[in-house]
């Protein structure tokens, strides 16, 4: 019934999803470490970087680094397994240097998951970082155009004779 064919489709969206990721794998050979890995190791080289640079630029660095390591806390949410621990992890070992340092879903734990073929294909994580950051620009930009006091626009009185 529609239970089953609403199964059946997204059985099917998956396996065309994964099907898609390993051709892009096969026609772009470069791949990072999944699970987190490089998410973490790009917050971790952002904060470094924010710390060398003053003002406004130093905070929005600083919040997309944040931002980056929403993926392994809610990979790690998904698995259900403690995200602070397991970040807190991995922000030590990434600030050792174990830049493929990842969450592993079979221990529990955290991996390096070069070692352990845990890949996902450079182009994706590409895409998908600018897609982020085109979207994030999109919605600041709205933001910017509705608070902009220079616009002709007139907010109306809350009552009247105001």
């Amino acid at each position: 019934s529609s239970g089953i064919n609403a199964e059946y489709g997204e059985t099917e969206r998956s396996l065309h999803d994964a099907i898609m990721i390993v051709r892009r794998a096969m026609k772009n050979d470069s791949v990072v470490a999944g699970g987190g890995a490089i998410e973490m190791e790009l917050s971790k080289e952002l904060k470094s970087y924010a710390k060398t640079i003053h003002g406004k630029e130093q905070l929005l660095i600083t919040a997309y680094a944040k931002a980056l390591e929403i993926i392994p806390r809610q990979l790690c949410d998904n698995a259900g397994f403690d995200a602070t621990v397991i970040l807190n992890k991995l922000r030590q070992r990434h600030a050792q240097g174990d830049k493929w340092m990842g969450m592993d879903i079979t221990s529990e734990d955290i991996a390096d998951n070069f070692v352990a073929c845990v890949w996902e294909p450079s182009i994706v994580k590409k895409n998908a970082l600018t897609a982020a950051c085109e979207a994030c620009c999109t919605i600041l930009s709205i933001d910017e155009t509705v608070k902009n006091p220079n616009s002709n626009y007139k907010a109306p009185n809350a009552m009247p004779g105001m």
